[in-house]
């Protein structure tokens, strides 16, 4: 008798994550690649996914050195606007989440409503109003003209009302508060332990959004030293299609980068998975 052949399950399932995944790493790929070679390796039109010569350490000297190290005052700037916004943005998101979950009062489910709705709205429908608001109180030009808009975020707030609901039982805090806890305390020592992953997958969420944020500081900023590296990059670009400082030259520039500045992203991101395996962990022992 003949043995019996196993078909393998899931194939197709399998193959389609495979294509996917190499569907989104090969720009990655690209770009890797792209960052080692010079002008006229980059405009060579032979083996772009492969290497021809190794420049990265030119390039890069050449990034932090052009227009007297203007790429190092924008990856400054980014950082700023990245920390102070996602930073303000996940304090305001975790106490306003919390507060909707935790705590009743007159009008709650209204207000939250209105936050909801507001989720549905563009954020590039708001720019001018919100440039409107910041040219009548003279922050226009201003690093604030950025990092205030992105301390508010809607969604972040939704997500932490869904997530101290679930995560922290009301039981818990009431008795916290039999035992002599105030408000505050219950919350830093009590709650907040408990919405850790939520927390940090706000954290992360803003910074990212904050990084990336080009259509903002576009429509705010006037002064080149103010720019994150979005919208630096995009001028680089401007001058490069127009075939001014350097040309084709300047597009080796512009490639490595764009390869730098999701150099923090990533190693944001691996610096708060922990967090995220730490608090699905404590999650399952509950």
């Amino acid at each position: 008798m003949n043995p019996t052949r196993r078909v393998p399950r899931h194939v197709g399932a399998k193959l389609l994550l495979l294509a996917m995944i190499c569907y989104f790493l090969v720009p990655v790929w690209w770009l890797v690649v792209a960052s080692t070679k010079n002008a006229e390796g980059l405009f060579a039109g032979t083996g772009s996914l492969w290497f021809n010569g190794f420049h990265f350490a030119d390039n890069l000297r050449d990034l932090f050195s052009y227009n007297n190290g203007e790429y190092l005052r924008w990856l400054g700037n980014s950082a700023l606007y990245a920390f102070a916004g996602g930073l303000g943005c996940t304090v305001v998101s975790v106490l306003a989440g919390y507060g909707f979950a935790k705590y009743q009062f007159r009008g709650r489910n209204f207000v939250f409503a209105l936050v909801l709705g507001s989720v549905m709205v563009p954020l590039t429908a708001l720019v001018i109003p919100t440039f409107v608001m910041m040219s009548n109180i003279g922050l226009i030009d201003t690093v604030w003209a950025v990092i205030l808009p992105s301390l508010l975020s809607p969604f972040a707030v939704y997500l932490m009302r869904v997530y101290a609901g679930a995560s922290v039982p009301d039981e818990l805090i009431d008795a916290a508060r039999i035992d002599g806890a105030g408000e505050l305390r219950t919350f830093w020592q009590v709650a907040l332990p408990m919405m850790r992953p939520g927390v940090v997958t706000v954290a992360l969420l803003s910074i990212v959004a904050t990084w990336n944020n080009f259509f903002l500081p576009l429509m705010m900023l006037s002064s080149t030293k103010l720019y994150p590296l979005t919208v630096g990059i995009g001028l680089w670009s401007q001058l490069a299609s127009s075939n001014n400082s350097g040309g084709q030259s300047l597009w080796s520039l512009i490639i490595i980068g764009s390869l730098v500045s999701i150099v923090p992203l990533i190693v944001a991101f691996l610096t708060l998975q922990r967090y995220w395996q730490g608090g699905l962990s404590v999650g399952s022992l509950k």
